[in-house]
Formats: structure tokens, C-alpha cells, sequence
């Protein structure tokens, strides 16, 4: 007998518009700010010209700007409604290391099971551990930016020259994020048609009635 499902709706208008919004943001930011670091590298290598965008360090200043403003207002938007309608608590929340060392067994077993709209242990974790990184990148975002009006952040660093390198820490740990996002679509493709559509499928709650006329 085939198992009734429904539809229902997984990702709220407002979180679809936002996560697209920040997928172009992010890709601005990341790619502009890969320019300015090659401009002064800290770093015994430089990222690749076609993996950049700017033209010059003055156009590529101007993109990361812009994307970091569009960042932030799509984050306020983001986080307002997360906040009021209970959606962060309710995707986000509750999440401990032991559940998270047990989906993770799981997830490299490829046994972890998926509910759309639901997040597991270790998408919780990522998700929050992405947002204070996001913290951090405008921390010292902020203190690189303006080192002598926000001198106090920038000592809170250990100065100009540290605070660069926990801003490419924090940036590198987004990189790093989006590619485990990336790889867990490809790996449920299922999961990328609802952050347009919005809806998705489950399993539809049996009747009580029905449930005895199947015991029956």
C-alpha cells in the first residue's frame, strides 16, 4: 500500500527571499575580498584573477562594500523574523554535542535520515557556528575598515596586522561552509527545488480510524 503524503510548506516566503539574497551577498563579499587580499597578501599565495572581481583594488573595495551593506540589511531582515516568529529557536534549537557527534556518524555512514523543513544536529551546529563567524567577520570587518575610530577593536585584535588575519580566518571558515552547503545539496538534491517553491513533501499523519482499519 502506497504511503499517503502531503504537501506542506517548508521554507517561508521570508527565508527564501533572504537566503538568495545572502548566496549573492556572500559570493560578492567573498570574491571582492580574495582581491583586496591579493593587493597585500599575508599569506605566502595569492587567489586566482578569475576568482575575483573589481577589476582593481578601488573597484574591488567599492563591490565589497556594497555587498557587505546589502549583507547586513538582508541579516537584519533575516534575523528580525527569525526572532519574532520563533523560527531560529525552532530550527536551530536545541542542539548538543552528543547529538551532533551522532548525526555526524550517521551523515559519514550515509544512513542520516532527511525531513524537509527540518534540520539535523550537525545543520544546526554549522548554522550557528556560521553566524558567530559571521560576528566576527564584521568585528573585525570593522576594526580593519576604521582602525584609528574603532581603535578600541582594533587593540581588542592584538592590532591592525592580527585583526587581517582573523578576518581572513573568519572568511576562509565561511568558505568553508558554503562548500559542506554545497556538497550536502548534492548530495540530497531533493533539498534545493523547496528553497524556491517553498514546499515540499512528507509524510501525511494517519487518522487514528485509518490505523485500526489497518490492524483490522
Amino acid at each position: 500500500m502506497a504511503v499517503p503524503t502531503e504537501r506542506f510548506v517548508a521554507h517561508p516566503l521570508v527565508v527564501r527571499i533572504t537566503h538568495w539574497i545572502n548566496a549573492f551577498a556572500m559570493v560578492c563579499m567573498i570574491a571582492s575580498g580574495w582581491a583586496i587580499y591579493n593587493a597585500s597578501p599575508i599569506f605566502p599565495f595569492r587567489f586566482p584573477v578569475w576568482a575575483t572581481v573589481g577589476g582593481w583594488l578601488g573597484g574591488s573595495i567599492a563591490w565589497h562594500f556594497a555587498a557587505m551593506w546589502l549583507l547586513c540589511a538582508n541579516g537584519l531582515v533575516y534575523l528580525t523574523y527569525g526572532l519574532l516568529s520563533r523560527h531560529l529557536q525552532h530550527q536551530l534549537l536545541p542542539v548538543s554535542p552528543r547529538d551532533v557527534a551522532r548525526d555526524a556518524l550517521l551523515a559519514l555512514r550515509f544512513r542520516l535520515p532527511h525531513e524537509a523543513g527540518r534540520y539535523n544536529a550537525v545543520q544546526r551546529a554549522l548554522y550557528l557556528f556560521v553566524l558567530l563567524l559571521g560576528v566576527l567577520l564584521v568585528a573585525s570587518g570593522l576594526s580593519i575598515w576604521k582602525p584609528v575610530q574603532f581603535s578600541w577593536l582594533t587593540s581588542l585584535f592584538g592590532g591592525y596586522d592580527f585583526a587581517r588575519r582573523v578576518h581572513f580566518c573568519a572568511m576562509a571558515g565561511i568558505v568553508g561552509f558554503v562548500v559542506v552547503h554545497l556538497a550536502l545539496v548534492m548530495l540530497v538534491p531533493r533539498t534545493l527545488l523547496p528553497m524556491f517553491t517553498g514546499r515540499a513533501k512528507r509524510h501525511a499523519p494517519t487518522h487514528p480510524d485509518t490505523q485500526q482499519e489497518h490492524r483490522a
